[in-house]
């Protein structure tokens, strides 16, 4: 029987730790039983060899695997939805930081997967959590990932704030958005496996890149609770069109661990 070892051996094109991670999705094996060696049926050696093509043809690993590790859950992603990026993980350790002790009310705008909304819940579990998104095929992997973490958010179809409902007004504690922010220009040089596998109405904002940006901020203030704060991801050369955007309020860019500025932080 083909043993672990020898798949690994034999893959070509790939990082030795990607074939590993493929080769553990696939075998349900940990990565010290696969680097030890352990047997590999002839179902799970077929199914590896295809996700190892596709993954050299520059398929997303996470898209290959089936579901990402983000902050204290576990989420499902396919190509409906991004694939959760580090920099939205560092949104969601800041809006933990940040946010009030217990926040009664958290929204979350253009959710996705529903990884930001899905984290805050299961920290926050006394929350009420809002998420929004106006693709429903990616709503439909957001409800999946609230169910799979057993967590309570209320998923709403729709642009933006349209969908809450109107009695939130002036009751959201914590709101938090990874919106797109890609200009028009730049979709044909991001790098291929973005590009050809995620979805770009998630990724592209418009012409400039800030438009929904600036939708957020025109709004946010007739939404955020006194005292509430909001807190978004923001692309690269975005610190001033976020300080704009988000004026009617107490905004302050805040840096990634790369150093780079990443996340507008308003207050009212």
């Amino acid at each position: 029987m083909t043993t672990s070892l020898d798949l690994l051996a034999a893959v070509e094109g790939l990082p030795r730790h990607e074939a590993e991670r493929l080769l553990a999705a696939v075998t349900g094996r940990t990565r010290s039983d696969l680097v030890v060696g352990c047997p590999v049926r002839p179902e799970q050696r077929r199914r590896f060899l295809e996700l190892v093509e596709r993954r050299v043809e520059g398929a997303p690993l996470q898209y290959l695997e089936g579901t990402v590790v983000f902050g204290p859950v576990e989420l499902v992603v396919d190509p409906r939805v991004l694939v959760p990026r580090p920099e939205t993980e560092e949104l969601f350790e800041l809006a933990c930081t940040l946010a009030p002790a217990s926040p009664a009310t958290i929204v979350d705008l253009c959710t996705g997967s529903g990884n930001l909304a899905v984290a805050l819940a299961a920290t926050f579990p006394d929350a009420a959590v809002y998420a929004t998104d106006r693709s429903g095929a990616a709503l439909a992997v957001a409800a999946e990932n609230v169910r799979r973490n057993r967590v309570r958010v209320r998923l709403y179809e729709g642009d933006l704030f349209e969908p809450l409902p109107a009695d939130l007004r002036d009751r959201v504690e914590l709101l938090v958005a990874n919106p797109p922010y890609v200009a028009e220009a730049e979709w044909a040089e991001l790098p291929v496996d973005v590009r050809d596998h995620e979805p770009r109405g998630a990724l592209v904002a418009g012409p400039r890149g800030d438009e929904v940006l600036r939708r957020i901020g025109a709004e946010v203030a007739g939404w955020l609770a006194p005292g509430g704060l909001a807190i978004c991801e923001i692309g690269a050369g975005q610190a001033r069109a976020a300080l704009d955007a988000f004026a009617g309020l107490r905004p302050e860019i805040r840096r990634d661990l790369a150093g780079r500025p990443r996340f507008v932080v308003a207050s009212r």
